[in-house]
């Protein structure tokens, strides 16, 4: 039984701690942690589990295995490089950092201590986007022409104004960093390395100090062309979290509100398989889907057999420079070459408000 701690109680932390109580053969939630000393309590209440307020103490008084970091994404690097020194597996919410050069200090640290460490890209088990990943893998679509992701959801002024740290460069982000950064990882996953990237984003309908609506246009390297549309500012609710992959002999749309669905199979030369495939579909409750399940049934499988994960440190760094790579086009409105690695100016950066 691997015994998991979580760092954070924050919104996803829930989906983490309901998870790891009950739900994942072979995984125990033992602690939680958070700054704010009443919701670590009230959290520790409600899971049965031991809570505190400092992760160095929580680390010294517990058996642990597994650490779980969910604290605010420009926080991400300083904690994880606080806990690696305790040799513990790491595992860390998206995106794994804000600037690459907390990346790289997190994947030097848990290398010096040998420490796994895993980046939570949950909706690359979703069904339906492992059933798209294997007909990729298997050449069905032949050429790739087209690849596309679409987030449209809704986040009113009440979400970002839960805490202080939603919206600002410094440890947030805007949509592209933080709703749509899975599908940013999903586009790149299945249509390859990029050559470069053309940005613009706005702040249409959001009192905060980054994007809620962005548009990307990304030329592959292997000749295929791409699109990201990413908003925040979606009303009166979520619309659709999306992915579509089209090639010279198939076009796959897999859709829904958390790329759960498949509203698209087409193929030439079918198969007697195609005919099933709607069966892959399945219907979150919401945008986060199901895929933190299979996620951290892949940790315990990974860590129990010792066999390869699918995202580590160095996958997780990949979708944090074409992050990167888009803020710089938007920042310079220009055309932006993937060949050199590129740094955004704001984002990760603590900006004056005064």
């Amino acid at each position: 039984m691997l015994r998991f701690a979580l760092i954070g109680c924050g919104r996803i932390a829930k989906r983490h701690a309901d998870l790891l109580s009950s739900a994942i053969e072979g995984a125990q939630l033992v602690a939680v942690c958070d700054s704010n000393a009443m919701r670590a309590d009230q959290f520790g209440e409600t899971y049965k589990v031991n809570a505190y307020h400092d992760y160095h103490e929580m680390m010294t008084s517990e058996e642990i295995d597994v650490v779980s970091i969910l604290t605010p994404s420009g926080l991400h690097a300083k904690h994880c490089v606080d806990i690696a020194p305790y040799g513990k597996t790491i595992i860390v919410e998206k995106p794994m950092a804000l600037t690459l050069e907390d990346a790289d200090a997190m994947n030097a640290a848990t290398k010096a201590h040998n420490c796994r460490l895993f980046v939570v890209k949950q909706n690359r088990f979703n069904v339906p986007v492992m059933k798209l990943r294997e007909a990729l893998d298997a050449g069905r679509f032949g050429k790739l022409v087209l690849g596309t992701v679409r987030v449209r959801w809704c986040r009113p002024q009440a979400y970002y104004d839960q805490d202080e740290w939603r919206g600002t460069w410094a440890f947030d982000g805007g949509v592209l960093t933080n709703q749509a950064s899975h599908h940013i990882d999903l586009l790149e996953w299945m249509m390859g390395d990029i050559e470069s990237v053309f940005a613009y984003s706005s702040t249409a309908l959001s009192n905060i100090e980054t994007e809620d609506t962005a548009i990307a246009l990304l030329k592959f390297k292997n000749g295929a062309i791409g699109s990201i549309e990413a908003t925040t500012a979606t009303r009166p609710s979520d619309l659709e979290g999306s992915i579509s992959i089209l090639g010279e002999t198939g076009s796959v749309v897999v859709g829904g509100f958390a790329v759960n669905k498949i509203e698209t199979w087409r193929f030439t030369p079918e198969t007697a398989d195609d005919k099933y495939i709607e069966e892959f579909s399945v219907n979150p409750p919401d945008v986060y889907g199901f895929g933190h399940k299979s996620y951290y049934e892949h940790v315990v499988d990974c860590l129990t057999n010792n066999t390869t994960q699918l995202v580590d440190g160095a996958e997780g760094k990949r979708s944090l420079q074409l992050i990167h790579a888009i803020y710089k086009s938007i920042e310079t409105g220009s055309e932006v070459s993937l060949e050199s690695v590129c740094h955004s100016t704001r984002l990760g950066v603590l900006h004056d408000k005064g």
